[in-house]
């Protein structure tokens, strides 16, 4: 498994050159020494992001938060506009704090650039939230790409206009050849044929090429693709041709969005028909997409054409963009192009059927993460936050539509990446869908879904209602597994609000529905309610002896969610009772899980576990530096503190103030708190010694083989023994054989406990490949 490399920025690596806009470059800069909101304003098509980006990128070192950018144009909800922005920060929507709120609480003492992309279908929204950015964080810039000006108080709007023309008098110089348009087309040219160069045969027909495009980038670099096929000449006669039919001869009343347009049609137009439908049919992607989603939402009905040669052209055309993540290659439609497709597949009259094919498929692969989300965790939240944008469009269209049998579905099945990394999001999608006329009623799972969210944000007010309604349906619709879980979740839920007598009642309603049951979700969700309960109440015996059981099953099953849980139960009740060594092992466990899961709340929790393990342990400065930290997390996360942990924290506060006295108790609270969180993790894990925690029996991977290291890697990616031997090309026999031999020599008895190992011996050494 990598290593995990916390970012201070998200600018992804520019694909293709730069080209002139030093001017523009040097006004950003200027203006943002003066000005803390740029506003980069010009139509589609004229370098806008590439300007802002590169921008950025420059400034970057001069913040020390460093340059963020958020990506607006898949997002189509105006709703959750601080949703994505938390998103492009890399933090996470896990409890009941409003998006808004979160930001101006983490931005405003960070010195950092957001460079806010593609503003002009939410304006007023994102005017709104900019202004509330500024005024919380003075030490925040913002530069916006946007069609127009956003209004705002303080902002400095930066005209971008097309790149450079050579000047339209008669003949030519080397400087006409060298303005930044014929640049552009040059070196565009030359990397899509190989062999392209301007020459006196052909400066001419490219000069007045780039005219005739107005100098907007992305029509020149289309234009500048077709050198596969066609000389300049040729291409610079086929748009006028266009141009002509567009504005019936008059060159000089050409607007710059007619131009980009015809472009795009000219393009559209030299494509085969199968290139074309798929082209069209591809605006149904908000974002990033890949291969098997194209086969399945766009190409049933595209004969003699194999989905792959068809994105191949259409990506050697400079039509789709591609990058890898995750091990997948992903495309991308830039958003101008997604207008226009959208207009063409409007025209064919499939735009509805397409959008089912597309619900329909996201849907199936959700259903998917439902049934497989509890064992391969990490696999599916991978996929999912890199599939978000397509869900998100999806989900609003089933609203918009009232499509809400199938959105229902969808927001149910995304229970475990609401859980881990959104659950105010997730509430939001439930309320909207569960509230319509029209909602499905009987569907326990997605009220027990809206439960367990309210569960997490600590919010019994809406928890309590919504697991009722849970109960009610399940027991309508006869389905005694979904009545189990909501039964003990609802029994959680009641403890929040101090009714004990309802919290027992219920559990024991849970109990006696899934004695009866094989399922291991109804008897993992006991375990937590009884364990959790028992931990407020003060039963320590009780809440020791559900954790351990819950541990246990959690670790057979490879559940690191549920295991995370446990383990932290584990740890307070051990706390609780004086046992520190084992609780602090408990502790150190579920933090290494919670950090391979990216879980940010549980590893505040977690943090400030250690730091009541230090202070029971004789470490003072250790525990006031944790407990600092946790308090910086929980700002950062928007965490409030479960009862069940709270009179921990609280001892642990007085014990360490009292052994450091008050003075050097603050300095090393604020010390903490002047961690980042990984800077914290690290803290908590003791790895900033020189010596690397032991892992069981061994502190090293140089008991395995390299083969064994390979599939354990792999093991930690949930992979199944099938998808493991694909990767290393041997059989499924073999990995098996792999890993037993891993189990045996390590002393384990499951998967989980491989990837646990794994995570912590890849922080702290290199390993053989």
């Amino acid at each position: 498994m990598p290593k995990i490399i916390h970012r201070s920025t998200n600018l992804s690596a520019e694909a293709t050159s730069f080209v002139g806009r030093r001017h523009e470059l040097a006004q950003v800069r200027k203006r943002l020494t003066a000005a803390r909101l740029v506003t980069l304003v010009g139509p589609g098509g004229v370098g806008k992001t590439r300007l802002a980006i590169r921008s950025a990128t420059e400034l970057e070192r001069g913040f020390p938060g460093g340059a963020w950018l958020v990506e607006l144009a898949e997002l189509a909800d105006p709703a959750l506009l601080g949703h994505a922005v938390i998103a492009a920060l890399d933090l996470r929507d896990q409890t009941a704090t409003e998006p808004v709120t979160l930001l101006r609480s983490y931005l405003r003492d960070k010195q950092l650039l957001l460079v806010i992309d593609n503003c002009e279908h939410l304006l007023d929204e994102v005017a709104r939230l900019i202004s509330e950015l500024l005024v919380a964080a003075p030490e925040v810039r913002v530069i916006a790409t946007s069609r127009e000006p956003l209004s705002v108080n303080g902002e400095h709007v930066l005209p971008v206009p097309p790149l450079q023309l050579p000047a339209p008098h008669p003949g030519l110089s080397a400087q006409q050849c060298e303005s930044e348009a014929v640049r552009l087309f040059v070196e565009r040219a030359a990397a899509a044929s190989g062999s392209f160069e301007l020459s006196p045969a052909n400066q001419a027909a490219v000069v007045d090429l780039c005219r005739r495009l107005d100098g907007l980038p992305l029509a020149i670099e289309l234009a500048a693709v077709r050198t596969r096929a066609l000389s300049p000449e040729q291409i610079r006669d086929r748009l006028s041709h266009r141009f002509d039919l567009l504005t019936g001869g008059c060159r000089a009343a050409l607007p710059r969005h007619q131009t980009l347009r015809a472009t795009i049609e000219w393009s559209y137009d030299l494509l085969t028909p199968p290139e074309r439908t798929l082209l069209a049919r591809l605006c149904v992607f908000a974002g990033r997409f890949t291969l098997d989603a194209v086969e399945a939402v766009c190409c049933d009905d595209l004969p003699g054409a194999h989905p792959l040669d068809l994105l191949s052209s259409l990506l050697d055309k400079s039509l789709l963009a591609k990058e890898d993540a995750a091990g997948t290659a992903y495309y991308r439609l830039h958003e101008t192009m997604r207008e226009y497709a959208r207009l063409e597949l409007r025209e064919t009259g499939e735009e509805d059927a397409v959008e089912r094919r597309c619900a329909d498929y996201y849907l199936a692969q959700c259903r998917k993460f439902a049934v497989e989300g509890r064992y391969r965790l990490l696999h599916w939240l991978s996929w999912t936050e890199l599939e978000v944008d397509n869900i998100r469009t999806v989900l609003r269209r089933c609203a918009d539509r009232q499509d809400l049998d199938r959105g229902v579905d969808l927001a149910t099945c995304l229970i475990w990446y609401w859980v881990t990394r959104a659950t105010t999001e997730g509430a939001h999608w439930l309320d909207e869908l569960l509230t319509r006329d029209g909602a499905p009623a009987a569907h326990p799972w997605a009220h027990f879904v809206r439960g367990f969210l309210a569960v997490l944000h600590n919010d019994p007010a809406t928890a309590v209602p919504a697991l009722d309604r849970a109960v009610s349906a399940a027991r309508r619709a006869g389905q005694p597994v979904a009545l189990a879980q909501s039964l003990a979740m609802a029994s959680i839920a009641a403890n929040l609000t101090r009714d004990h007598a309802s919290a027992q009642r219920l559990l024991d309603q849970a109990h006696a529905v899934a004695r009866d049951l094989d399922d291991l979700g109804a008897v993992l969700t006991m375990h937590q309610a009884r364990s959790l309960n028992s931990l407020v109440d003060g039963d320590l015996d009780a809440a020791r002896s559900a954790a351990d059981e819950g541990a246990r099953l959690s670790r057979e099953a490879g559940d690191l969610y549920s295991l995370d849980m446990m383990l932290m139960n584990q740890g307070f009740a051990g706390l609780i009772a004086g046992e520190c060594r084992e609780s602090e092992q408990r502790f150190t466990e579920a933090l290494r899980i919670a950090r391979q899961l990216d879980d940010r709340v549980a590893q505040c929790y977690l943090i400030g576990a250690l730091g009541c393990s230090a202070a029971t342990t004789g470490r003072p400065q250790l525990a006031a530096r944790l407990l600092g930290a946790m308090e910086r997390m929980r700002g950062d996360v928007g965490a409030g503190v479960h009862p069940g942990i709270a009179p921990s924290l609280a001892h642990a506060t007085t014990s360490v103030t009292t052994a450091l006295g008050s003075a050097t108790f603050d300095t090393q609270f604020r010390a903490g708190q002047q961690l980042s969180r990984e800077a914290a993790v690290r803290l908590a894990l003791r790895e900033d010694s020189r010596q690397a925690p032991a892992a069981p029996h061994q502190n090293s991977t140089g008991i395995l083989g390299k083969r064994e290291v390979a599939v354990a890697r792999l093991v930690v990616d949930g992979l199944s023994n099938k998808d493991i031997g694909s990767r290393l090309f041997i059989s499924e026999r073999t990995v098996e054989t792999h890993i037993r031999n891993i189990l045996n020599r390590l002393d384990f008895t499951s998967r989980t406990q491989i990837a646990v190992w794994m995570t912590a011996q890849d922080h702290h050494e290199d390993l053989p490949v």
